[in-house]
């Protein structure tokens, strides 16, 4: 139950901090807006590194259903605890995104007449309409996403620190944190770079059920997409790591 408390916190952490970049960036009157989307990238890398560094001495924290089937494919995470974490981290991700609206409602209002951007704060949307394109590039940028972080704790990723033998996994929180901005600046162009079904549906459903004025439908003939695109990567990540490793 304490992982599982602690997913539900760090994937709570991890949709306040991320959410919360995008509605900076974008709602009206926020003094970040226009910013851009390199800022937009740093934010969510550190979103990430803020809610590893809470729950990853606890729960490992994989805040990311995804990251969980991956790893327990990969045969690195019991698959008795999958089903919990998972519950923990959607939930996280739907308070975490209630807390971004709490956070700047009085920006929401002011934006009311852009419910597209509105509905940007809170979930992905593609760039241009191409499900099944999408759908790829979700598998493809959550495979690379999952297949690093199975990579770095290899014991062949090692380096030297004095006559103390370490490897880059156990540096924390700092490569996944730079694998995620990594991914949202080069891959995340095309759909926003979901790759987290806590990070997307669960905030797609805190949009459809908060009274927001002026919200547009949520989106939910893509919702699709950045949920079963993130777990099939997943699980074509933790076969290539068997495969290869």
């Amino acid at each position: 139950m304490q992982q599982y408390i602690f997913e539900f916190i760090g994937t709570l952490v991890l949709v306040l901090l991320g959410d919360g970049v995008c509605a900076a960036t974008s709602l009206k009157h926020s003094k970040a807006k226009g910013a851009g989307w390199v800022v937009v990238a740093l934010g969510w890398g550190l979103a990430v590194m803020m809610g590893v560094l809470i729950a990853g001495p606890v729960s490992g924290a994989h805040l990311n259903p995804a990251v969980t089937l991956g790893l327990a494919i990969a045969g690195t995470f019991p698959w008795a605890s999958v089903c919990g974490y998972i519950v923990a981290q959607m939930l996280g991700g739907f308070l975490g995104a209630c807390l971004v609206w709490v956070f700047y409602k009085d920006h929401y209002q002011a934006t009311s007449d852009e419910p597209d951007t509105m509905l940007g704060t809170f979930c992905t949307m593609p760039a241009i309409r191409n499900p099944w394109r999408n759908f790829l590039c979700e598998v493809i940028a959550t495979c690379l996403l999952v297949f690093v972080i199975l990579a770095l704790a290899f014991e062949g990723n090692a380096f030297q620190v004095g006559s103390v033998a370490a490897s880059t996994g156990s540096l924390g929180s700092w490569p996944v944190t730079c694998l995620i901005m990594s991914i949202g600046m080069s891959l995340g162009g095309t759909t926003g770079y979901a790759l987290n079904p806590a990070r997307d549906l669960s905030p797609r459903c805190a949009h459809a059920v908060l009274p927001i004025q002026g919200k547009r439908d949520s989106g939910w003939w893509y919702s699709w997409v950045p949920v079963a695109g993130p777990m099939v990567g997943a699980a074509v990540a933790a076969g290539l790591y068997l495969l290869v490793f």
